[in-house]
């Protein structure tokens, strides 16, 4: 059976690890509604960019200590995570050295651990 890839549909195989987050960069020139934007040599000279956030990964492990009785349970029961601070839609300034460019589907992303993101502007519903 065939998947037919839609823009919709397109990263949902994807699952980010840990506490990264993937982020789809923004042109440099270009500015959000509220007015926010990085002027060209802010960018070149403090290696920083921006882009909207796609998919964050589960958080910070912490391991829960297992007792033998526990055994039985399932191993996602062994494991739970601190969220990370960024969602989904929200805009990152991010450090670029500490993060990983990848291109999937000809589409160039950003893998961003949580520690390298500056900023998060975030539009919520008043």
């Amino acid at each position: 059976m065939a998947i037919h890839i839609t823009p919709e549909n397109k990263l949902k195989k994807l699952i980010v690890v840990g506490d990264r987050v993937l982020i789809k960069p923004v042109t440099p020139h270009e500015r959000t509604n509220s007015g926010l934007y990085l002027p060209p040599g802010v960018q070149e000279r403090e290696k920083v960019q921006r882009g909207y956030v796609i998919k964050t990964g589960p958080g910070y492990a912490i391991p829960i200590p297992v007792d033998e009785d526990d055994a039985w349970k399932p191993d996602e029961d062994k494991v739970k995570y601190i969220p990370l601070q960024a969602k989904e839609g929200d805009l990152a300034i991010f450090l670029v050295n500490g993060s990983t460019e990848v291109v999937y589907q000809e589409e160039t992303y950003y893998i961003v651990p949580q520690g390298a993101i500056l900023m998060l502007e975030r539009e919520e519903d008043l």
